[in-house]
């Protein structure tokens, strides 16, 4: 089935952005294929029920996002079925985030909700006008990228890594969207100088 990864997150506000920072990391290190499915990588950013459409296209989805967990501690890895979440997940963070609860539940209601997993990280610093990752977070983007990899390859993903871009290069240019409107595919080759689609 094609699946599509969704970064969410706003990179302007320091560790909220890891959902986008993220994704934009996979596409620039890793190539997929699969014999029958593709993998699609959209910067949803915070758009949140602006997405409705395009999610409703996909019927496997994976949200990559920062999660409030109580009691955790920041750069805590969740990775779960958003029809199982742990109860620990209180979805009380930050307005985007609940936002694309709300989105993800209001699809379900009327029936068009794909079948949803969510990577998620437990923030640290959420502060306006701050660009990048505080340390803890940045230490759990490579357990972030075992599971999703691991993940993918019990699914029948070939996973094939093609470049050692450190996320922290990618951050300075993540408010230009490179991952627009899902055109992104899995074996789009990734180009580090790229800033936006032009399609």
């Amino acid at each position: 089935m094609n699946t599509l990864l969704l970064g969410i997150g706003n990179v302007l506000y320091a560790d909220e952005g890891i959902g986008v920072h993220f994704v934009n990391y996979i596409h620039e290190n890793y190539q997929f294929s699969h014999p029958e499915h593709q993998l699609v990588m959209l910067d949803g950013g915070t758009l949140a029920q602006g997405l409705t459409p395009i999610l409703a296209q996909y019927p496997s989805l994976i949200v990559v996002d920062t999660v409030n967990a109580a009691g955790c501690a920041p750069g805590e890895v969740y990775f779960f079925d958003f029809d199982n979440a742990p109860p620990e997940i209180d979805w009380q963070g930050s307005a985007h985030e609940v936002e694309m609860l709300q989105t993800l539940t209001m699809m379900e209601m009327v029936g068009d909700r794909p079948h949803t997993m969510v990577l998620g990280v437990t923030p640290t610093v959420i502060e306006p006008m701050t660009l990048g990752l505080t340390d803890r977070i940045a230490a759990a983007v490579p357990v972030m990228e075992r599971t999703l990899i691991n993940y993918l390859t019990q699914q029948g993903w070939q996973c094939q890594k093609v470049g050692n871009t450190d996320i922290a290069e990618l951050i300075p240019l993540s408010y230009i969207p490179r991952l627009s409107m899902g055109d992104r595919e899995s074996g789009h080759l990734p180009h580090a100088t790229e800033t936006q689609d032009t399609e």
